[in-house]
């Protein structure tokens, strides 16, 4: 309940910066109508970014992936007593 509280409040804040620079002059009136715009596309650019990072940064696990590779031949072993063809490595 608190994220969307502060999602609610940031929304808000926003509306009124927008809607000031629509009232006052000091932005020209043509740039202000296309900010909720820019914001869509900023926020759309910062979450690629942030994907981005997420996968340049994505942790390896060489031991997890030699306990991978022992359950493999684990349950290839099984399958092939009791029948099952698995195929050949």
């Amino acid at each position: 309940m608190k994220h969307i509280l502060k999602i609610m409040a940031l929304v808000v804040v926003v509306a009124g910066l927008w809607i000031s620079l629509l009232q006052t002059s000091v932005v020209p009136r043509s740039y202000t109508w296309l900010l909720p715009v820019y914001l869509i596309i900023s926020l759309g650019c910062y979450g690629l970014l942030m994907v981005g990072i997420g996968l340049i940064l994505f942790p390896t696990c060489p031991q997890e992936a030699v306990l991978l590779q022992k359950d493999i031949v684990e349950a290839k072993e099984f399958l092939t007593s009791r029948g099952v063809d698995v195929g050949s490595d």
